[in-house]
């Protein structure tokens, strides 16, 4: 398993992680994804760590604590130091007025409540799942900051964050010298690649490491959907469990790409989740990405998209296959690259 280093911290993780919003399966939305138990949870966890992969992503919100009960029972038994995990709060846990956001009062309720569930001393990395645009982002950075100090969090990132919400907490975090984001977890796949527009270039200039959800798209990459192909019906698209919504994915655009992971897949011998995940790996900021699975042959599945590349040719046939245009600014500055240089895609081909 190869490892990087997540943005700017000392932190290295590996290319992979294991996300258990399938476990649990509570509430019509989660259970689309999935209801993974205990007993079937603690095989995958298992499959994980005999492949390399010992970080592990859920959240508060996650079947509504469930899915971290279910992690922290699968832990038990391990050597704490051995595994990472990730969880994030901001989104509604409750029905109060105070039960959702990013304020101080929220996080640290939220952080007692996840380390009960997780049966832990302390989380790796802790994120904030979405902007508060009410809590005074001093006041979120601050708690924040007071948490690692306190040991309770090792380290801090963003989570679908904009451009400028992320650049103001680093801004932020700097001038009072307090715990920066190292990571960003953003949506990146081939189907939707706005995160190149402005996320990717602030990750780079800023050292924020990308931490990948839903690479293959809530499914539409795995294989199962294309051209000639009908959606399944037991897929997460069908039972409106997708966070990806339908209306972003131009049809033209999906089944180009569907095309030509087909003929790569043929080429390769690897299959279209491989070949999708793959490709991410390729590109920079990348850190991790986190895979799902509702069953174990999923997950082995998907745990074998790494220990090979795609050639720089099947990149590139994959980036034009994806390309889709740009919103303004961006297409007002990839007029003239010279002056506003994009991240190395197949883009700078055309400087």
């Amino acid at each position: 398993m190869e490892y990087r280093q997540l943005g700017a911290s000392g932190l290295f993780v590996p290319v992979l992680s294991f996300g258990t919003a399938t476990f649990g399966g509570s509430g019509d939305f989660f259970k689309a994804w999935g209801s993974t138990q205990v007993e079937e949870a603690s095989r995958m966890i298992n499959l994980c760590l005999d492949a390399g992969v010992n970080l592990f992503d859920t959240a508060d919100v996650y079947s509504n604590g469930i899915s971290e009960e279910i992690l922290g029972k699968t832990l038990e038994g391990k050597q704490r130091d051995k595994v990472l995990i990730s969880t994030k709060a901001t989104f509604t846990f409750g029905d109060a007025p105070n039960n959702q956001g990013s304020s101080r009062l929220h996080l640290l309720k939220q952080v007692e409540g996840s380390l009960k569930r997780l049966n832990t001393d302390y989380i790796d990395i802790y994120h904030m799942h979405g902007f508060d645009g009410n809590t005074p982002v001093e006041e979120t950075l601050r708690t924040l900051d007071d948490l690692i100090q306190s040991g309770k969090v090792r380290y801090i990132a963003s989570s679908n964050f904009s451009g400028w919400h992320l650049m103001k907490s680093l801004a932020i975090s700097e001038k009072h010298g307090w715990n920066k984001y190292v990571a960003h977890q953003v949506y990146y796949s081939l189907l939707n690649r706005e995160y190149e527009w402005e996320l990717m270039p602030l990750g780079i200039d800023q050292k924020v490491g990308a931490i990948i959800w839903s690479p293959l798209a809530a499914g539409r990459l795995s294989g199962r959907y294309g051209r000639n192909k009908p959606v399944p019906q037991d897929g997460r698209v069908a039972q409106g469990g997708s966070p990806v919504p339908q209306a972003v994915i131009p049809d033209e655009v999906f089944y180009r790409i569907t095309d030509t992971l087909d003929e790569i897949a043929a080429e390769t011998g690897k299959s279209p989740a491989q070949i999708s995940i793959n490709w991410l790996l390729q590109k920079p900021t990348v850190s991790n990405i986190i895979i799902g699975a509702r069953t174990e042959e999923q997950l082995k599945q998907n745990l074998e998209a790494v220990g090979w590349n795609l050639t720089a040719e099947q990149v590139k046939k994959l980036d034009q296959a994806s390309e889709t245009p740009t919103i303004y600014p961006y297409w007002h500055q990839r007029q003239n690259l010279t002056l506003n240089p994009t991240p190395v895609t197949y883009y700078n081909e055309h400087a």
